[in-house]
């Protein structure tokens, strides 16, 4: 089954710490804490999205915990794609390949889109558009200068998008009120009822928002200088982070006023603070510009994730070799920096395309994110369940706690994830399969040109001093 490991031109270098990593984990999700999940709001209510969200929660911890044995063990730019193609060959690495690319490519361009809405607080006659085509080409540019200065800029905004989280809880907190969080709580009503339920359902990919892309550490897996150490922690310090400020920032924001004002936009927490501080206070112009930092952490994260995802599909054949290159000054796969570049923002300028079903056009991108975010975990739980059953000899350097009870929680929590967001989104569902159609068909047709699975990580160079 192996093969000579890829070198020259195709690899990458070894050069990430553990608290980088941890910044990388954090940093790729934390823009969910400032926007995204209060879409959520507007089906369930404040009380009926905070049951939605300890669920994706739940699911999210056991998943971590579980994703983490294949990772350590399976160290590989692909991450999933590799895992999967592992257990099941060739089509299984295919659409486990082809959902990490969706959701770390659509990711962005919400994210870009939401810096557009904080820059427009500032300055109402910047277009959101414009600012969010000037981050991609600011953040793009960063990337494809060096993981190593790319991921130091991650950690430190990661860091200061942590203090604005907990700067925007202490200066609402004067404010809040427990009546103002519980009204209306159960999708517009004051007491739960079984028509709550429906919205509770509908709520799940705004929660999912919150936690969305942490598994893209996995892809940076070839970049660490020690994943074997270093990616448990990363990955397990890094959920609890994100579950103790998702928490946070759901009750201060949702006690802060009128919540059902911030149901439907991009900049709720700097919304929630003017309702406790005023239109003119300082406190609210900092949350603007901290509160960029959030957002630029995930979305620069991002990148990185998508460019390693196509980095590693290119590599091994399931995509054009041209994207398989790295700069040979600076160690980046640019090309597949630009190309998910390219995508995004097309998708930013397709109002007329994916602004359908009811919803703003940022819930749709939202959305086809999480499609292709849950078919990953579903798939990469299965993976770990067949590995475990046919290379039980494999090395793990970190086992899943409580298998198979972990794995399996993170699994029916995902199929419920699944399943509810084709019944509430049939359309945006079919989207997305008619993507993994087109996809499959290049797949078919390329099948020449891909090598068999390896057993092992491809071959790093050593860290240059």
């Amino acid at each position: 089954m192996s093969t000579s490991p890829p070198t020259g031109s195709h690899t990458l270098k070894p050069v990430l710490s553990t608290l980088q990593l941890w910044g990388i984990a954090v940093g790729l999700v934390i823009s969910g804490e400032y926007f995204g999940w209060s879409f959520g709001w507007a089906s369930a209510g404040t009380l009926g999205f905070m049951v939605t969200a300890l669920f994706v929660a739940t699911m999210y911890t056991t998943f971590i915990f579980s994703f983490t044995e294949l990772t350590t063990s399976i160290p590989h730019a692909g991450g999933p794609f590799a895992y999967s193609r592992r257990a099941f060959g060739p089509k299984g690495g295919y659409l486990a390949g082809a959902a990490t690319l969706i959701e770390f490519v659509f990711a962005p361009p919400a994210i870009a889109l939401a810096i557009g809405a904080y820059l427009n607080v500032q300055f109402p006659s910047l277009d959101p558009k414009t600012a969010a085509l000037g981050a991609y080409l600011i953040f793009m540019a960063l990337n494809i200068v060096g993981v190593q200065i790319a991921a130091t800029f991650e950690l430190l905004v990661t860091l200061l998008a942590i203090f604005e989280l907990l700067v925007f809880m202490g200066v609402v907190s004067p404010g809040f009120s427990v009546a103002n969080l519980v009204k209306g709580g159960w999708s517009g009503q004051d007491e739960f009822s079984l028509a709550a339920i429906p919205g509770i359902f509908a709520a799940i990919p705004f929660a999912i928002w919150f936690f969305l892309a942490i598994e893209g550490v996995a892809m940076a897996a070839e970049e660490a200088k020690d994943p074997k150490r270093s990616i448990p922690i990363a990955y397990i310090t890094g959920i609890l982070t994100l579950v103790a400020l998702a928490i946070g920032v759901m009750v201060f924001a949702g006690g802060a006023g009128d919540w059902t004002q911030l149901a439907n936009i991009n900049d709720p927490l700097p919304q929630a603070m003017k309702m406790i501080v005023g239109e003119n206070s300082g406190w609210l112009h900092m949350l603007v510009w901290l509160g960029l930092f959030g957002l630029v952490a995930s979305f620069h994260g991002i990148i990185l994730g998508y460019s390693r995802q196509i980095f590693a599909l290119a590599r091994e054949g399931y995509l054009p070799a041209f994207f398989a290159q790295v700069h040979p000054r600076f160690h980046t796969p640019h090309r597949a920096i630009l190309a998910g570049g390219v995508v995004g923002i097309a998708a930013i300028y397709s109002d007329q395309l994916i602004q359908f079903g009811g919803q703003t056009l940022t819930a749709n991108i939202v959305t086809m994110s999480v499609f292709g975010a849950i078919l990953m975990y579903i798939l990469s739980m299965l993976s770990l369940f067949k590995l475990r059953r046919t290379e039980p000899g494999m090395v793990r350097p970190f086992r899943a706690p409580l298998y198979p009870v972990f794995p399996a929680i993170a699994l029916c929590g995902a199929l419920v994830c699944m399943a509810t967001m084709v019944y509430y989104n049939p359309l945006i569902f079919g989207v997305f399969v008619a993507m993994l159609a087109v996809g499959y068909v290049y797949h078919l047709a390329t099948g020449h040109q891909r090598a068999q699975p390896t057993d092992a990580a491809p071959a790093v160079k050593p860290a240059l001093h």
